[in-house]
């Protein structure tokens, strides 16, 4: 690593090597070549004068890339395409006057792109099922946890530690469905020529439009795709990277919301990210453990919330069948997005898989505010002995605000029980209140709602995706 050049983060510090390879230039430039073979043997097939040597050449050079006398080339022809094409043809002697035939360099470029995001989506959805996975063993596991919900962050109905890992996990789920719909609907741009007419097949193939309809679908199988787009300009639509993008966005919206969450929590002292034993969390106050893993998820989800503004505005300000001022801003968000998106996901797997629980301040900070919830229940019991729910309801209105007064004004206990035992309009003893005092008695159907969740969505789905399973992450710093 040089020290005296700018290295992206995202490289050195967050993606994984396998994303980071996925948009390196070998990974690039190697299924150029793979696409020029398929282009070759498509011409070939369909009655063009090219060899069976001149197809084995080409495969025999697909991975042994000379680098250097492609980038001499390019400093001769700043072309980047032609320049490998020259240095293929180097390679390649009797293959040289094909390479590339009736193709414009969108042809590799555009294809390789969709290529790249289609692998690099497989890469993130493995990640993201990987999640799922891990939150379902936490909520699992916690399912019967009582704990204090919080709504506006004010106290609210208890629910359970594991009925809120299943938000956590849901908006993960949804992500993973428009994941699913927008890998399943990418589709190869084929060769289409300059301005998309395939006129230079028209001229190759001597104007035999049957045959000319069976380069993109015979292209596309090729390169294990399902189709090519049907239309199209020198380029694939760029509507093509906002899809992609919105999809990395929207993952990096609920692993946001997911670490907030931690965040607070930890911050409550009731659930905490891991903490290695060698960990600083602070260079002042060595007492400190931060949420760090937390915080960077958070830093990074909103870079690529706002990442994804990039290929919108870029598709909204194409020109008629092409410009080049989407190449620059391509050649940093599309990548960018899937690094930062790539090393989010390890985060959060990594926090999941070791996070903590306090049940002990979980149930200390829930019993101080229990009483508040119960007073329902304690009204309906002093009512069945006899007492009048107007009435009474006013009275625990009263104490309410009195022991509220105590624990704000005055920094006391909750002291509300012993006030509605002191009132005789209630009728009951002290003893009598504290045994309504059982948390679980207050969480509802959370626990069930667990169970049925995990039974009929997460479970057939980590099913399905059984192979996909096992992964761990590693954090570098």
């Amino acid at each position: 690593m040089s020290n005296d050049r700018y290295v992206s983060p995202l490289s050195e510090r967050y993606a994984s090597r396998e994303m980071q390879y996925i948009f390196s230039p070998d990974k690039k430039f190697r299924t150029w070549r793979r696409l020029w073979i398929a282009l070759a043997e498509t011409e070939k097939e369909l009655g063009l004068n090219i060899t069976d040597e001149q197809i084995e050449e080409l495969k025999s050079h697909a991975d042994d890339i000379n680098y250097d006398v492609a980038k001499e080339r390019e400093k001769i022809v700043r072309h980047d395409v032609m320049s490998h094409v020259y240095a293929y043809g180097v390679q390649c002697p009797k293959a040289k006057g094909i390479i590339h035939l009736g193709a414009t360099s969108c042809y590799v470029g555009d294809n390789t792109d969709i290529i790249v995001m289609s692998e690099a989506l497989k890469l993130v959805r493995r990640k993201l099922i990987n999640v799922i996975a891990e939150l379902a063993k936490f909520a699992e596991e916690q399912k019967s946890q009582p704990t204090l919900a919080f709504t506006h962050f004010q106290p609210a109905q208890p629910t359970t530690v594991g009925k809120r890992a299943t938000l956590w996990m849901q908006e993960f789920e949804m992500d993973l469905e428009d994941l699913d719909y927008v890998l399943g609907s990418l589709k190869l741009l084929g060769s289409k020529g300059t301005t998309g007419t395939q006129a230079s097949f028209l001229e190759l193939f001597d104007g035999d439009q049957e045959t000319i309809d069976k380069i993109d679908p015979m292209i596309a199988e090729k390169m294990g795709f399902k189709a090519c787009y049907p239309v199209s300009g020198q380029t694939y639509s760029r509507k093509v990277d906002t899809r992609v993008l919105n999809v990395l966005a929207g993952i990096a919206a609920s692993a946001h919301k997911f670490s907030n969450d931690i965040r607070l929590l930890q911050h409550l002292k009731e659930i905490e990210e891991p903490f290695e034993k060698t960990q600083i969390g602070s260079s002042a106050m060595a007492y400190k453990r931060n949420p760090m893993r937390s915080e960077r998820i958070a830093s990074l989800s909103r870079y690529v919330m706002i990442d994804a503004l990039n290929p919108a505005i870029t598709s909204a300000t194409q020109w008629f069948e092409r410009t080049l001022d989407d190449s620059a801003n391509k050649r940093l968000s599309v990548p960018e997005g899937f690094l930062a998106i790539d090393g989010i996901l390890d985060l959060c797997l990594n926090v999941v898989d070791g996070l903590v629980v306090y049940p002990k301040v979980i149930e200390k900070r829930l019993m101080s505010e229990l009483p508040f919830m119960a007073t329902e229940n304690i009204m309906m019991d002093a009512v069945k002995a006899g007492g009048d729910r107007q009435e009474l309801h006013e009275r625990i209105r009263e104490l309410s605000m009195e022991a509220g007064k105590n624990v704000k004004e005055n920094g006391l206990d909750n002291n509300l029980l012993e006030l509605i035992a002191e009132d005789q309009a209630f009728n009951m003893s002290l003893e009598d209140l504290k045994k309504t005092m059982d948390p679980a008695k207050y969480v509802g159907r959370a626990r069930e709602q667990v169970d049925a969740y995990l039974k009929n969505v997460i479970y057939p789905l980590l099913q399905e995706n059984e192979k996909e399973l096992g992964m761990k992450a590693e954090i570098n710093v």
